[in-house]
């Protein structure tokens, strides 16, 4: 026999019945995590394309500086700051062309070299991007970054593609763990022709070859000589865009093309 019907109120409110757009455990679920990357990646795609940005200039640096810190911090996070002015200033990302934006300071969105870099732009009136990450402690974004591009990820490998696909140099300040990861990430791409040959900056020589020996990896055969080549050292903010011009850095083109 078959049974009365009491209703479709079950229906209507099993799980099953959500709209998928909607149903956040089925998007959180595990099945969904290719889903999820795709919206990483297409939200502050969208957002950067708006916005006219063709191309920008990352900046990597511990969270740690700070004007409060020991004299080199302090120093690091000045010349941070002055960076970001002044490329801000001569780089396109204050007077767009044809509605395009070229070297638009991109951080990761967080304190330190990263606030002093979005710092920088917001002095010269510019906007700067700012690529933050969730993390188990708690991390806001920096005052800096322009709001309308300052975005949050879940995913480190979507946010180091952000950060590098666009870019048309890396400058990168002493810093940690974080730093150092971000760095040979890019190196990598560099050395094995996965990325565009962009110019690559470190800050403070003195500072990068007390923690990396280099030459050492080079003495072992893990390097070749031409890895060498794919960086350069800078003192202050006016070095470092010296030496993003004399590597092909200008507004209104990409350094790959």
């Amino acid at each position: 026999m078959r049974a009365e019907s009491s209703g479709n109120a079950a229906q209507m409110t099993s799980p099953s019945y959500e709209l998928a757009a909607l149903d956040q455990p089925f998007l959180l679920g595990d099945s969904m995590r290719g889903v999820r990357f795709l919206l990483e990646f297409a939200k502050a795609d969208q957002a950067l394309r708006a916005w006219g940005v063709r191309s920008t200039i990352v900046v990597f640096g511990s969270a740690r500086l700070g004007e409060a810190g020991s004299a080199d911090q302090r120093r690091w996070y000045q010349q941070a700051r002055l960076f970001g002015k002044l490329a801000s200033e001569r780089g396109g990302a204050l007077q767009p062309e044809g509605g395009q934006r070229d070297n638009v300071i991109a951080t990761g969105g967080g304190p330190g070299a990263m606030e002093a870099a979005n710092r920088g732009a917001d002095d010269a009136g510019a906007p700067s991007i700012g690529f933050n990450i969730t993390l188990p402690r708690e991390q806001a974004p920096n005052p800096y970054s322009t709001p309308a591009l300052t975005f949050r990820f879940h995913y480190f490998a979507m946010r180091k593609m952000h950060l590098a696909m666009r870019a048309n140099a890396l400058v990168v300040f002493p810093g940690g763990f974080g730093t150092l990861d971000e760095l040979f990430e890019i190196l990598t791409l560099r050395q094995t022709g996965k990325s565009p040959p962009i110019p690559v900056v470190l800050v403070d020589r003195a500072y990068w070859t007390s923690v990396i020996n280099f030459e050492g990896l080079l003495a072992h055969g893990m390097i070749g000589a031409q890895d060498l080549e794919l960086f350069h050292f800078a003192e202050t903010a006016e070095d470092i865009w010296a030496r993003l011009l004399a590597e092909g850095v200008r507004p209104g083109r990409r350094v790959a093309e």
